[in-house]
């Protein structure tokens, strides 16, 4: 590899990366550009990205009408005080999301990172209980599942999973239950729910796919089992649609694909299309009416500096606009059928457990993880940028990528994973 640019020799002694033992880890790629699916290093090497910039970029990079928004909004106002204030990009977004959203998910609290909706959906389901005269403190999660990294989210994720094993003792004691995959299991699932439920404020679970659990999938059916358990027992139903929201799975949400109705649901990722931070907790009629009081205590006291972005926010109502113009289900339906073809001829492969697809999400799982780290400079040989971990490879590609460059992904990965 060419030297690298001075930038990065000057700077990368001061940063610390995510997710990285900084002191072991191989250095990281400086990247000078982005275009459509492709990542240009700072050497000239072009990678097709296969990860979609951790799931998000789903438009691909840099596309023009979103570039165009945000431009137009730039120049108006980047950015105004949520707080007493409010501008046109916010509340728009707002009345399309609830238009978007199954049932009366009207009410939309518009952050920044996807961990902060995911908090302020929490806050929301205590807080309903306490203004209807009930404290209930638990959150009932499922094993394999990932919310977030502050510290409220990492209290309802799996807390066997290698990232936040060190913060047992300091986190909120929630309820780590199974998912209910099958009728039998639905129906331990509810007799557990009933039993805590004076404890417990809601459920949250990922619809369809644990995601940085290891691209778990569950059916449909298992979100149907939630919520009919959550009615029974009165527990609100959060639903954490930060990963597989706007088609990943294949439907606009992937709540469709079950037919629920929940009681809150996050958004971010590809929401503003991976292009700036923003992300939503939507909340149903009923959580928000609790809080509409003249009691001022009755509130929600939340409010982050960069709430309701207004650069964000246009970047997001751009984000739509390209959701509606084109047939992106169409485009993951292709995805999805490409992915299956050339991805199961790894199932043949001696260290290969499972292939699996749902939507643009494909995963080889490996039955030996140890040598994962020596894979990673292995793709940027080939060209692509595959970010492998746990004990998978995978692929969550944006859901413009055409077939030719889609085909040089899984050849990558087959290629990699056989040695050749």
């Amino acid at each position: 590899m060419a030297s690298s640019p001075t930038w990065f020799e000057e700077g990368v002694e001061h940063i610390w990366l995510p997710y990285t033992q900084m002191k072991t880890a191989t250095p990281p790629l400086p990247v000078k550009s982005t275009d459509g699916v492709r990542i240009t290093l700072a050497d000239g090497r072009e990678l097709i990205d296969g990860i979609s910039s951790w799931w998000a970029a789903a438009h691909g990079y840099n596309h023009p009408h979103i570039m165009d928004a945000m431009k137009a909004q730039l120049e108006a106002m980047p950015h105004c005080m949520f707080g007493g204030l409010v501008h046109e990009p916010a509340l728009r977004l707002s009345k399309r999301l609830a238009n978007l959203l199954p049932g009366d998910l009207n009410r939309a609290f518009i952050a920044e990172s996807g961990s902060v909706s995911v908090e302020v959906a929490m806050k929301m389901a205590a807080q309903y209980f306490i203004n209807k005269g009930e404290k209930r403190s638990k959150f009932v999660h499922f094993r394999g599942t990932y919310h977030g990294d502050t510290l409220g989210t990492m209290a309802v994720c799996d807390p066997e999973e290698g990232m936040h094993g060190l913060f047992k003792g300091m986190l909120a004691d929630n309820l780590l239950t199974d998912l209910p995959r099958s009728p039998e299991e639905a129906e331990r699932f509810a007799a557990f729910l009933k039993v805590n439920a004076p404890d417990v404020a809601a459920v949250i679970t990922e619809p369809l796919v644990q995601g940085a659990g290891g691209m778990v999938f569950h059916p449909a059916e298992t979100l149907q089992w939630i919520r009919q358990a959550c009615d029974a027992a009165g527990v609100l139903m959060i639903v954490d649609e930060i990963f597989t929201g706007f088609y990943r799975t294949g439907t606009m949400f992937a709540i469709d694909q079950a037919g629920i109705v929940p009681d809150m649901v996050t958004l971010s990722k590809a929401l503003s299309g991976g292009v700036t931070p923003l992300s939503v907790c939507v909340a149903r009629d009923a959580i928000f009416d609790a809080f509409y009081d003249d009691d001022p205590m009755k509130a929600l006291m939340h409010g982050p500096t960069y709430m309701a972005h207004a650069l964000g926010c246009a970047a997001a109502n751009a984000s739509l606009d390209l959701f509606e113009q084109e047939d992106y289900a169409a485009k993951v339906e292709a995805i999805q059928h490409q992915l299956m073809a050339e991805l199961a001829p790894c199932g043949f492969m001696a260290n290969v457990k499972s292939v699996r697809v749902k939507g643009a999400i494909g995963v080889v799982q490996l039955e030996d993880a140890s040598g994962l780290e020596q894979l990673k400079p292995l793709f940027v040989e080939k060209g692509v940028w595959i970010r492998p971990f746990r004990d998978i490879v995978y692929l969550t590609p944006p859901l413009v990528i055409e077939p030719d460059d889609l085909g040089v992904l899984t050849s990558a990965i087959r290629e990699v994973l056989s040695g050749t």
